[in-house]
């Protein structure tokens, strides 16, 4: 097939039409993914975010689940289906029964309810309405939102006064004067031209409505849950063996993880130290990142700057990986590189629509103040979530419409393999020569060291391990982990906090990234040993991505014959 064209049609199944089925309801009952996707209709809808909300999407998962009992599959296809269907409704039917509300400071409805407006559509009058109308609904989605906050707190389940605090900060920071609702409102533009008045007056009340909903949400956090969230931030191993296989789609021993990770740690300082002597001989890390900090040639000034060196790299990894190491059909080969109306300090991707008339995009959210930037350690950033990264992986399987049926193209998303992937990509990269340049390879580690980093202190801390001798020994705890976390995170103290109370709010999350690079690894080295000699990376890879994002227990099952 040439990779220019669509992969041919395949003839829908019993069980296609069971996860088509089930994605509509998906779609129905979140009305943020439609628009991520860009399918019409539901622009100006919130998901209920009510308890009632969360029985009707639990409801539809065991009807989805009992349409597939007793289905056989007739292809490989179709037995994936069935596999990442299970496994993941099964998952989610599992945590919801915990009867938790999450609430943190990087992934939970506070942020979602004002992030979707990024992914609006902004180009004509009709856009704005919509706009408009997703700022009146805001009010709603928040009250849910707190219904659902209070069960919990019935139930016993209050976030970590930590977490609380951060969540009331950011509710006030959306809310302020002059913050991202009226920024949102007053910056209305058609063809270069102010809304009508009729418009404009809506976007402006429909903003002030926002922010106070927010306000809402931030005094009732003060009022009703920070009086009685528990200062301890470990969250325990059964709980958090919950949320690592939420995000892994696979049990691990946590034990042998914790001891992966400190040797993993060690073994890419190792390499860091090398890698410094390359840039000047004898030099430590840190020395060699003061001589690449201070190299005018790798420094950029501005976020223009930011913005259009992010596009020159990824339109080259695109260039150069098609057609050679990777099959990247002609609709993917655009990705847009965009400067977010945030200041969180992440940097993300957001999908293509399903026609790719709106491409898929990589946001850089800069922290307010900062205004330069160090290229050396951001190019492996560029390779993660462009190309061969999240862009390629999204984007592979958003093309595999005639394929894959929408659910597993965009319902299904799994941190462990999708994080998993971008980091695998990072460090093929290097493999692949473009990460020659000692302070690339410097800051390509930089990376992977903080994400090994985090899983030994992810770990360690919710589940109260020992801390390794070699960093102190005793036990975990938060000053500790901090201080544990500044010595392997070379970024801003703002960007530091940020994810260390990112890590301590969203359990499992963060070591799924590294743990799932191990596992990615682990299956490819698996088939090559399988296959011998007629082993073939690159079809490997259209092979692997070709299946999507599922679990990492579904995805061994998909590539590696029954042992």
């Amino acid at each position: 097939m040439n990779p220019r064209q669509s992969p041919p049609a395949r003839t829908p199944t019993a069980i296609d039409a069971v996860a088509e089925a089930y994605f509509r309801c998906v779609l129905e009952l979140t009305p943020e993914l439609a628009t991520s996707l860009g399918v019409p209709g539901h622009e100006s809808r919130y998901s209920d975010h009510s308890p009632a909300g969360t029985l009707e999407r639990a409801t539809a998962m065991r009807t989805a689940l009992a349409a597939l009992d007793g289905l056989e599959p007739v292809d490989a296809v179709d037995a994936i289906t069935l596999d990442a269907m299970g496994e993941r409704l099964g998952m989610e039917l599992e945590f919801l029964a915990t009867g938790i509300t999450e609430l943190n400071n990087i992934e939970c409805p506070l942020q979602g309810i004002r992030g979707i407006f990024d992914l609006m559509p902004t180009e004509t009058a009709e856009d704005w309405e919509h706009i408009a109308d997703r700022l009146a609904n805001v009010d709603m989605a928040i009250g849910g939102y707190i219904q659902s906050l209070r069960t919990s707190r019935g139930l016993g389940h209050v976030a970590a006064a930590r977490q609380v605090r951060s969540a009331i900060g950011q509710s006030l920071d959306y809310a302020r004067d002059g913050g991202f609702f009226d920024a949102l409102a007053a910056g209305a533009r058609i063809d270069g031209a102010a809304p009508t008045a009729p418009l404009r007056e809506r976007l402006a009340t429909g903003a002030a409505a926002a922010a106070r909903s927010y306000r809402g949400l931030a005094r009732f956090l003060d009022v009703e849950l920070l009086p009685v969230a528990p200062s301890k931030d470990a969250v325990g191993r059964e709980y958090y063996e919950l949320c690592s296989r939420r995000f892994l789609g696979a049990g691990v021993d946590l034990d042998e993880a914790y001891a992966w990770g400190v040797g993993e740690l060690e073994r890419i300082i190792a390499e860091q130290e090398l890698v410094a002597g390359r840039i000047l001989p004898g030099a430590s890390i840190a020395e060699a990142k003061a001589l690449l900090n201070a190299d005018p040639a790798r420094r950029l000034k501005g976020t223009d700057a930011l913005r259009d060196w992010m596009q020159e790299k990824s339109d080259r990894a695109i260039a150069d990986l098609a057609d050679t190491h990777f099959e990247i059909p002609e609709p993917m080969r655009r990705l847009e590189c965009m400067i977010a109306p945030t200041r969180e300090g992440v940097v993300y991707y957001s999908v293509p629509s399903d026609d790719f008339s709106r491409p898929g995009r990589m946001w850089w959210s800069v922290p307010a103040g900062e205004d330069e930037f160090t290229t050396w350690a951001e190019t492996s950033t560029v390779y993660h979530e462009g190309v061969p990264g999240h862009h390629l992986q999204y984007g592979t399987a958003t093309h595999l419409r005639g394929s894959l049926n929408g659910w597993r193209r965009h319902a299904c998303w799994v941190s462990g393999h999708g994080e998993g992937w971008a980091l695998y990509a990072e460090r093929l990269m290097l493999e692949l020569g473009y990460l020659d340049d000692p302070g690339d390879h410097l800051g390509m580690l930089d990376m992977q060291r903080m994400r090994a980093a985090r899983v030994v202190f992810d770990i360690g801390m919710h589940l109260e391990l020992p801390m390794p001798a070699g960093w102190g020994g005793g036990a975990w705890e938060p000053e500790r982990g901090r201080d544990f976390l500044a010595s392997h995170l070379d970024t801003t103290p703002g960007l530091l906090e940020f994810e260390f109370v990112r890590y301590l709010g969203w359990p499992g999350q963060a070591p799924s990234y590294k743990i799932g690079q191990r596992q990615w690894e682990q299956i490819r080295d698996a088939c090559r040993a399988a296959e011998g000699p007629a082993f073939d990376l690159k079809a490997f890879h259209t092979r692997a991505l070709g299946i999507g994002s599922v679990g990492l227990d579904t995805l061994r099952r998909a590539l590696l014959p029954p042992s």
